[in-house]
């Protein structure tokens, strides 16, 4: 019994001291880490993004104009090709048949008309010299401008055979490339046969883009109301942006009655050829007058009910809750237009761990510059 009762003694004081542990180690209890960083001063400008189309600024269908058997192509499908190249031929047999027949007719009208004036002249002598009639020589005048008009609608019908000989050459009406030949040689062609090749000028492309009502007045209100001052760039499908830059050159003078849009241009140099006429586009673009701000990375930034805040740190690590106003979100970052200054350390990382007033243990996050 003895030896039971000092056994119960010593069990009761081990679990006093247990007991009595755990309140020591809260009393010990570290600050709570938290990740820092300092607000910045940084150009930061609004980003907007549209779906847009690329659109090439001159695109010719070739079409024939005469009927007749489509010769040999003058080209490779996909050839660059030159204002003025010659891309198909039609026989050109009949039409210079044609042409060779009202060279004829219009010289049977010449020396009819020599005729014509000599006849005229002769009249003219014999009224003169009471040998000859009035009567005959105005009839003389009459035939002599009849022959002038004969001579008139020869050289007219052959200017018309001329032109549907030259027909005959389809020739390309500008610089670009060529698309695919829809029609293959040895195939008889006309003006019904539809389109035999297209040709496109792809330097520099157009990318056509509508835009709301509400968005062209919030960019007038930013002071982006002229097309100059925006620089647009272009988002590819594989996610990438297009290396060269554009710039908006046209809004559209009417809007859209279904939409309530306008249809906005902006061009592109396209040297080297990665925008092809027809090709859907993401539109980037953003104001050349870009704001220097105080910024703060997304992550800062609580919102609830009352609206934004964060949390700064402030003397002896200790941190304050802050109220805030936001702007500008762009590439991680967000604009502070009030309740902030540049170098004050916000805490970006840890916020579910703290409450406003107590100390923390921080940590300096790494720098990343800020995007332009």
């Amino acid at each position: 019994m003895r030896y039971a009762r000092l056994f119960a003694v010593a069990t009761a004081g081990l679990l006093q001291a247990a007991i009595a542990q755990p309140s020591h180690a809260q009393q010990a209890a570290p600050s709570p880490a938290v990740l820092v960083q300092a607000a910045v001063a940084t150009p930061l400008s609004a980003q907007s993004e549209f779906i847009g189309r690329a659109a090439a600024f001159d695109k010719v269908e070739l079409r024939a104009r005469v009927k007749g058997t489509l010769g040999p192509r003058q080209f490779t499908d996909g050839d660059a090709v030159k204002q003025g190249q010659l891309l198909f031929t039609i026989e050109r047999e009949p039409y210079q048949a044609a042409v060779d027949q009202k060279i004829a007719q219009r010289d049977a009208a010449k020396a009819a008309l020599v005729n014509a004036d000599g006849q005229l002249k002769r009249a003219a002598e014999l009224l003169r010299s009471n040998t000859g009639t009035q009567v005959t020589y105005d009839q003389r005048v009459a035939e002599q401008l009849q022959a002038k008009a004969q001579l008139e609608l020869a050289e007219a019908a052959l200017r018309e055979a001329e032109i549907e000989l030259s027909y005959t050459e389809i020739k390309s009406p500008i610089t670009g490339r060529i698309g695919k030949a829809a029609v293959s040689p040895g195939n008889i062609v006309g003006a019904d046969s539809g389109v035999l090749a297209t040709v496109v000028n792809e330097h520099p492309m157009r990318v056509l883009f509508p835009v709301t009502q509400r968005e062209l007045l919030e960019a007038r209100r930013d002071g982006g109301a002229d097309p100059g001052s925006i620089v647009a760039q272009l988002r590819l499908a594989d996610g990438s942006l297009y290396k060269d830059k554009g710039k908006i050159d046209f809004i559209d003078v009417t809007v859209d009655a279904k939409t309530d849009g306008q249809i906005v241009r902006a061009v592109f140099d396209n040297k080297d050829n990665a925008l092809t006429d027809g090709q859907t586009l993401r539109v980037v673009i953003e104001s050349t007058n870009v704001p220097t701000v105080v910024a703060v990375p997304q992550s800062a930034i609580a919102i609830d009910q009352s609206g934004s805040s964060l949390f700064v740190l402030g003397d002896k690590n200790v941190v304050e809750q802050r109220r805030i106003k936001t702007g500008i979100v762009r590439d991680g970052l967000i604009a502070v237009s009030d309740g902030l200054k540049a170098g004050e350390k916000v805490v970006i990382q840890g916020q579910q761990r703290i409450r406003p007033g107590m100390t923390v243990a921080p940590t300096d996050a790494p720098s990343t510059p800020a995007k332009k």
